[in-house]
């Protein structure tokens, strides 16, 4: 046993804290006789300075997760610590690469936290909460002209497995180096290579400076995996209330995070319900996502965006109708999309904000409607188009427009562009007539280029006017 262990496990039992032995060892379950009187997740260490966690706390025993990687063995002493389950926390976090226990995992050294906050946080009451109005910029256009999100909201992100969720996300946080927010990323019980590519992701746009990445890999224990949400909110919880700072959480994602608790849960010997999930697998993930909000003692927002894997398109299934009767709204990816080529593949007739709205401005409320109006002409046209037949003129016009947006919409990974730009390029593809070429490519570049000279609604009128002329060839269609 270590000095400093044994030392620190002697202090503990000698202050009068109470002291159990551990009677089964299942892997990362321990149970553990004694530790009377004792609160459902409080903090215990183990005599070789391991520790765990209270997961159930049974008539005649207690079942604790273990967060050592070395097994116990069978006699082991354990001794409470803290009443509750801590996570370090503070803003040295920022910018760093972190495991579900604070440690750093990216070798810049070790991290002075500031506090230690409890895990299991209460979400923040009604009465403590104001009124969401301000628009989180995403940076995909897509999303923040169809479906936006404001900052506070919970809004899901769903699709099949390889649909682009996960690029998506990365998108959303790489965008949030331009503004004052800091994004807290979620890594749930991720291969190395998918780790790899989203901090590759991150440094490569010079986005991870903002960032905290918490990452549980599937190799680690189960413990670790279920337990690195409720981690990584905590520490977006300690910038948002005690550092006042807008901060948006990403959980990528809680369908891996479900099937952990689930093999937990049954391990354990909890009753199984649907799916095989435990019953209270809703209460693990709606006490997650309530607390995200804004506060009145700060006016600062905690935005969270949990990303659900829906197994074969089917979003009707058991987590993501769960997941979505939590949140404000969802972006739905769909795979059919996906294979056309358009990056992000939102599907524009399933997805829906409910809040995300109240962000914008006269503008973009215009510009949403007329465009959710072009898609679906775009999409019945194409319906039509499929028999064969002779389209009428305005029908062939709603398909150019709909290819123009189409275009518009798909980005690359690193590819991002602020809202004014958005509303540029909206503009010239809504009222550009169809019987001109827009080329797309000189839009984007040319939007971004003329959006930072934007300051009022004539330097608007000016910049639309100078984009058109850079590129729109009128009159050129056949």
């Amino acid at each position: 046993m270590d000095a400093d262990a044994a030392k620190n496990f002697k202090r503990l039992a000698d202050a009068g804290k109470p002291v159990g032995e551990v009677i089964s060892v299942n892997s990362f379950l321990i149970e553990v006789k004694g530790l009377q009187p004792i609160n459902s997740h409080a903090l215990v260490v183990f005599e070789d300075g391991s520790k765990g966690y209270v997961h159930h706390i049974l008539e005649d025993r207690l079942i604790i997760m273990h967060l050592g990687s070395v097994t116990l063995k069978v006699g082991t002493l354990a001794v409470l610590q803290h009443t509750e389950l801590l996570a370090k926390v503070g803003k040295e976090f920022v910018g760093r690469v972190v495991s579900v226990t604070g440690q750093p995992l990216d070798g810049k050294g070790p991290i002075a936290a500031a506090d230690a906050w409890p895990v299991f946080n209460d979400a923040p009451p009604i009465y403590a909460r104001e009124m969401l109005e301000t628009q989180m910029e995403t940076g995909v256009t897509s999303i923040d002209a169809l479906f936006p999100i404001v900052r506070g909201q919970r809004l899901a992100l769903l699709g099949e497995s390889k649909s682009g969720k996960t690029t998506l996300s990365t998108q959303i946080a790489i965008n949030q180096r331009d503004t004052d927010q800091i994004v807290v990323y979620v890594l749930i019980a991720k291969r190395r290579a998918d780790v790899d590519i989203l901090l590759n992701r991150l440094t490569d746009n010079h986005a991870l400076d903002k960032a905290i990445v918490v990452v549980s890999n599937i190799f680690e224990s189960l413990a670790l995996s279920y337990l690195a949400p409720y981690v990584g909110c905590t520490m977006a919880e300690y910038l948002w209330q005690k550092e006042g700072t807008d901060t948006v959480i990403i959980y990528d994602d809680l369908s891996t995070h479900a099937q952990a608790y689930r093999e937990i849960a049954l391990l354990s010997g909890t009753s199984p319900g649907r799916d095989s999930y435990p019953g209270n697998i809703f209460h693990a993930h709606s006490s997650l996502l309530e607390r995200a909000g804004r506060l009145k003692a700060n006016h600062h927002c905690l935005t969270a965006i949990p990303l659900v894997t829906a197994d074969g398109g089917d979003i009707t299934s058991f987590l993501p109708t769960n997941v979505m009767s939590i949140t404000d709204g969802q972006w739905i990816l769909d795979m059919k999309i996906f294979r056309d080529g358009i990056r992000p593949a939102l599907n524009t007739g399933l997805s829906v904000t409910r809040v995300g709205t109240r962000g914008y401005n006269n503008r973009q409320k215009d510009q949403n409607s007329v465009t959710l109006k072009a898609l679906a002409a775009y999409t019945q046209a194409q319906e039509f188009s499929h028999f064969g037949a002779e389209l009428a003129d305005s029908a062939k016009a709603d398909i150019v427009r709909g290819n123009w947006l189409r275009k518009l919409f798909i980005q690359a990974p690193g590819e991002t562009y602020n809202v004014v730009a958005q509303q540029l390029m909206m503009a010239v593809v809504l009222e550009t007539v169809t019987s001109s070429i827009i080329d797309v490519a000189v839009l984007k570049k040319q939007a971004l280029e003329l959006s930072k000279g934007i300051k009022q609604d004539a330097d608007f009128e000016a910049a639309k006017a100078q984009l058109i002329q850079q590129s729109v060839k009128v009159g050129a269609a056949a």
